[in-house]
């Protein structure tokens, strides 16, 4: 075992995940301050020894993104330089996954550029739930475990009520996610042909399959500006749905996704807490714990044993 301590510490993006990971640890969450310079400079101050300690740091990139990221590095740096034998980024949601690479001229891989970020300022480990795009593992030059929010989602999926459910991804890159979905409640799947227009913009054209009498179940692995999944509940409505479900792991909810999302054809929304939810204004919401899975993950690194007994079947 690496360190004879573990030490789990938060930024500020969402504390109370990180809260209760460490009840379900039966561990302190370690004591640090992170004042502002009047200028807004972060001025951050572990409270708590680390030397020789294994270290975690809990927070999701989650709007205001870069206020956040920049905590993230600081911790690293801070860590290191007080001597912690080995630090962990802990990133329930992984901000800039979208730009994993260069789909048109002169843009950049913010996510590359990220993982360099992570790995410069002292991180000897990742941990990330549910990817936008798995190769970004291959990022970073240091070990990445990438979980899956779906063991824990697919639990409350089946206590719905729905019936003769038909799981339905709302464009087709999120077909993998769908399908396995699909094979977990052993029912059928269908696709909504989307072309994209811009970031905030699509146009929905056909779905492939079959919804009408059916209770739709919409996955995806994340809800930005709730267009996409909004579009998707009115067409599978239209389609002659029975009744609709949203089910997402990260909840980022840019511009007016909470108003689109109030006045969508749903029964209930089910998210996950990778960004904090509890004060969003959101109706129709259920959230679902990340927080057990976390604990077990950071229990077994810092156990050295093997995390991908927690996600092996989900490959």
């Amino acid at each position: 075992m690496r360190g004879e301590r573990l030490r789990v510490f938060s930024g500020s993006a969402h504390p109370r995940l990180a809260q209760d990971i460490c009840a379900f640890m039966g561990v302190p969450l370690g004591a640090a301050s992170m004042p502002r310079f009047p200028d807004g400079e972060i001025n951050l101050k572990l409270e708590c020894d680390v030397r020789g300690a294994d270290v975690f740091v809990v927070q999701p990139t989650c709007p205001p993104v870069h206020e956040h990221l920049f905590e993230l590095l600081s911790f690293a740096d801070c860590l290191r330089r007080a001597s912690a034998d080995r630090i962990t980024a802990v990133i329930p949601y992984f901000g800039y996954a979208r730009k994993d690479r260069k789909d048109e001229g002169r843009v950049p891989i913010n996510a590359k550029l990220v993982a360099n970020l992570l790995v410069t300022s002292g991180y000897d480990r990742v941990v990330a739930v549910d990817l936008h795009a798995a190769q970004i593992q291959g990022f970073f030059d240091i070990p990445v475990d990438h979980l899956y929010a779906r063991p824990v989602m697919i639990e409350r999926v089946r206590q719905l009520g729905a019936e003769n459910i038909k799981i339905v991804s709302p464009d087709i890159g999120g077909t993998k996610l769908a399908r396995a979905y699909a094979k977990d409640l052993g029912c059928d799947l269908a696709i909504i042909d989307k072309r994209r227009i811009s970031g905030e913009k699509t146009v929905i054209e056909n779905i492939i399959g079959e919804v009408e009498g059916h209770d739709v179940v919409l996955v995806d692995d994340m809800v930005s500006t709730g267009g996409s999944i909004v579009d998707a509940a009115r067409i599978v409505k239209e389609k002659g749905a029975r009744k609709v479900f949203l089910v997402a792991t990260h909840a980022v909810l840019a511009g007016n996704a909470v108003e689109r999302l109030n006045n969508a054809p749903v029964e209930k929304i089910l998210f996950a807490d990778t960004v904090p939810l509890h004060d969003k204004g959101l109706r129709r919401l259920e959230v679902c714990s990340m927080a057990q899975l976390l604990a077990r993950a950071i229990d077994r690194i810092h156990r050295s044993e093997s995390v991908s007994k927690l996600f092996e079947s989900e490959r």
